[in-house]
């Protein structure tokens, strides 16, 4: 198999100044061909506080469920929705398994004051 085939490339969010509210990317329609999503991330600072994203799946489209995020102390699970922040500028990567859902969709704000800010995020399916 061909390597193109094997991985599917999604330009979720194009760089581009940050705002204070959470703005979706590009959504990604074909991911229940795939059992894996690896999201880069490539932001730069300037003067936020930090970048805050959070990751969304649907099957229809239209109903859109929120990645959690579980903590288990003395037995006890706590489940909250997730966002991951970011506090410093870079280059950022980490692979989302198993996918299971037909659509995902990627947003992403700025806490703080947005100048000098950016942020890229590019998707990639794949079968492992």
């Amino acid at each position: 198999m061909e390597f193109s085939r094997r991985i599917h490339k999604h330009i979720i969010r194009e760089a581009a100044v940050l705002t204070n509210s959470y703005v979706a990317g590009n959504i990604i329609g074909d991911a229940s061909e795939y059992n894996t999503l690896s999201l880069e991330v490539d932001f730069t600072l300037g003067s936020l506080t930090s970048m805050e994203m959070k990751v969304e799946v649907s099957n229809d489209g239209t109903n859109w469920y929120q990645q959690v995020a579980e903590s288990t102390s003395g037995g006890s699970t706590t489940v909250s929705l997730d966002e991951r922040t970011w506090d410093a500028s870079g280059k950022y990567a980490f692979l989302m398994r198993p996918v299971r859902a037909k659509y995902i969709r990627v947003s992403v704000k700025g806490t703080g004051t947005v100048t000098g800010s950016s942020c890229a995020v590019t998707g990639y399916l794949s079968w492992s």
